[in-house]
């Protein structure tokens, strides 16, 4: 077998071929119509153009303020972490493998809520207050990543 006799698996279709005379039944105008705007070359409007109707993403109202560099933490509550074992190395990958939560978005922030009696090792993005000083108190140890 040689370059030349290699085919696709699945046959390819070739594509209609506009402007090629009266009997394809694609000749003259190919398709555009007669003259007007969308049978010029370049010729068209812009995505969201509304023939000069006030076009919806202007009539839409617009509210509050969108922070293009906030942070969306996955939250995990100190009461979802007491499944694990004693010394578990408890991160996102983890968390994520076990169902606890859904996706990582920019990081995992521990929450207070619930109560914790494993000594465990957590590596999150952000700890609360409450969360760190009761993984602290039940012997296990906090890891900021």
């Amino acid at each position: 077998m040689t370059l030349s006799e290699l085919r696709p698996s699945v046959p390819r279709k070739l594509p209609k071929r506009k402007g090629r005379g009266q009997g394809t039944g694609n000749g003259k105008t190919a398709g555009r119509g007669h003259k007007g705007q969308n049978a010029r070359s370049g010729g068209g409007v812009r995505p969201g153009f509304e023939g000069g109707q006030m076009p919806l993403y202007r009539r839409v109202p617009k509210r509050g303020f969108n922070n293009i560099f906030g942070k969306t933490y996955t939250e995990v509550k100190l009461s979802d972490l007491e499944r694990f074992d004693d010394g578990t190395v408890v991160n996102a990958e983890l968390l994520l493998n076990e169902g606890i939560i859904k996706k990582i978005n920019d990081g995992i922030v521990v929450l207070g809520s619930g109560d914790i009696s494993k000594k465990l090792t957590v590596q999150a993005a952000r700890f609360t207050k409450s969360a760190q000083q009761k993984i602290e108190a039940a012997g296990g140890k906090v890891e900021v990543v």
